[in-house]
């Protein structure tokens, strides 16, 4: 399993998950193997947008991930993660608790459409 994770700032498991997938500064990608966490990297998103985060998906896909963990997110980035078969699931607060708490299974699956930003949750790109 390999979790990619919207954050706000670059601290790792530390920083807060980032409320609004494209708009995040940098991501997390989470390494995990027999249910354990063996690797994270924080990497810059550099397709970091004003609205309609479409760019930002092919930017942390391109890290292999199979889990994507963010506090919201528009309907053009959540319906290109379900094209490429990549489960996503809301979180406010720490990184790590939302590893922990996906590793546990006790996060829910979907993140109710964000449409704060001008494009009423559609892809702007």
């Amino acid at each position: 399993m390999k979790i990619g994770i919207t954050l706000n700032d670059a601290q790792g498991m530390k920083s807060d998950v980032c409320a609004h997938f494209g708009q995040c500064s940098h991501f997390l990608i989470v390494d995990v193997a027999d249910g354990k966490v063996k690797d994270a990297k924080v990497v810059v998103n550099t397709a970091v947008h004003g609205g309609g985060g479409c760019q930002a998906v092919g930017e942390i896909l391109k890290y292999g991930i199979t889990h994507v963990i963010a506090g919201g997110m528009g309907m053009g980035a959540q319906n290109k993660f379900a094209a490429a078969n990549v489960p996503i699931f809301g979180f406010s607060g720490k990184a790590e608790d939302a590893v922990n708490a996906l590793l546990s299974s006790s996060l829910a699956g979907g993140i109710e459409p964000c449409k704060d930003h001008g494009h009423d949750g559609e892809c702007a790109h």
